[in-house]
């Protein structure tokens, strides 16, 4: 899910949240205020409408970690949109100022660094997790995740806040310390598998064997849809499934990829091949909001060939369709 995430703990001292999309870390020292990402890229400029949300709505000096989403009315009801967010990384600044306008994003945070002239990052996360509660003033623009410590509540979330646009549950330790570059939290998302066809493949950035397989589904119209790819192989099984595509290669046909907003300098060119063979992949998430739209959000593990399948089986009706909640049903304080 594009999403944030719900909170609660596990009898082992974990705590489960819901949670979302682009990370980042928000700064506010009076009238200054920064907003980057984990890597620290500044995000200010992609935001703008953000810097001035976090200056209005967070504590007069604070350090917040959380992410940066876009909600958007869908069959009328708010949700996360990963799309519109993805779209607001636009090196145009006349593109980024009218989309700020269009889609406008949000922060939600979901830890606290410091605040005031005190660091928290040794602070027990309970304790942090009040000092955030207290460092967000108003929640028009500016949010916290909901928490809580009862583990069947926390898995009800997993399975109902999907429609929402969350992708899943996170678990933290309530006394654990803050611990940057570390993963000392537990992401709990869905595993689900689905039939498509191979549409095509990328060759691997070494010139070795296939990097990625291209996966398609049949719309109800009956075109056959690109809904994403499946990658990281071993350098075995690159070589194994090249030989399994080539066959299907018709001519010396090479097409165009969609650029990388993400990485410019990324080889996105693919080779098409007949789509005869099916293929099962284990997948979290779809995105999109029709199924002309719709696609696999993260890259899929490919499990096995399927020679049982045929290919025109391969449907979007395979597909779960996640209950429709409202995004201001996750926050604290917004339902």
């Amino acid at each position: 899910m594009t999403g944030s995430s719900a909170r609660c703990t596990h009898p082992t001292g974990r705590l489960a949240e819901v949670q979302s999309t682009r990370r980042a870390l928000a700064f506010r020292d009076g009238d200054e205020v920064v907003l980057q990402s984990r890597s620290g890229k500044e995000l200010g400029r992609y935001f703008p409408e953000l810097l001035d949300a976090l200056r209005a709505e967070l504590a007069e000096r604070c350090v917040l970690d959380g992410e940066v989403v876009v909600p958007r009315e869908i069959d009328g009801r708010v949700r996360l949109d990963w799309e519109s967010l993805s779209q607001r990384i636009h090196p145009a600044e006349s593109r980024v100022r009218m989309l700020a306008e269009q889609t406008p994003a949000h922060f939600i945070g979901f830890d606290a660094l410091a605040t005031g002239d005190r660091s928290l990052l040794a602070e027990p996360f309970r304790v942090r997790r009040e000092a955030l509660i207290d460092a967000v003033n108003a929640k028009q623009w500016c949010h916290v995740t909901r928490t809580t410590t009862d583990p069947e509540l926390g898995a009800q979330w997993l399975q109902t806040f999907e429609g929402a646009g969350l992708d899943g549950v996170i678990a933290k330790k309530l006394d654990g310390p803050y611990l940057p570059g570390k993963r000392e939290m537990v992401k709990v998302k869905h595993h689900r598998d689905a039939d498509c066809v191979a549409i095509g493949y990328r060759i691997h950035k070494s010139g070795e064997g296939v990097g990625s397989i291209l996966l398609g589904l049949y719309r109800p119209d009956g075109e056959l849809q690109m809904v994403g790819g499946a990658a990281s192989f071993s350098v075995k099984d690159r070589v194994k499934l090249l030989a399994d595509l080539e066959p299907l290669r018709e001519g010396d046909e090479v097409r165009e990829g969609d650029p990388s907003r993400w990485n410019s300098a990324a080889d996105k060119r693919w080779i098409p091949v007949r789509p005869e063979r099916v293929c099962e992949v284990a997948y979290d998430q779809m995105e999109g909001n029709t199924v002309h739209g719709q696609r696999f959000r993260h890259a899929v593990k490919f499990m096995r060939w399927r020679p049982d399948r045929e290919p025109s089986s391969c449907t979007f009706d395979q597909l779960e369709v996640p209950l429709n909640y409202d995004l201001y049903d996750v926050l604290e304080g917004d339902s």
